[in-house]
């Protein structure tokens, strides 16, 4: 099973498949990571 990048939480292959480009296997950002959060050019700090 994958796993993210940045948090290290398990993620499914529906997600890869939809949120990675086609040569990543493993997602950068996930929706479990609390201080980034995905953007139009990667992946940013979240705004407080």
């Amino acid at each position: 099973m994958p796993k993210c990048q940045n948090c290290g939480s398990h993620v499914t292959d529906v997600y890869v498949r939809v949120f990675t480009p086609d040569d990543v296997t493993s997602p950068r950002a996930c929706p479990n990571c609390e201080t980034v959060t995905r953007g139009r050019n990667g992946i940013r700090e979240k705004r407080t």
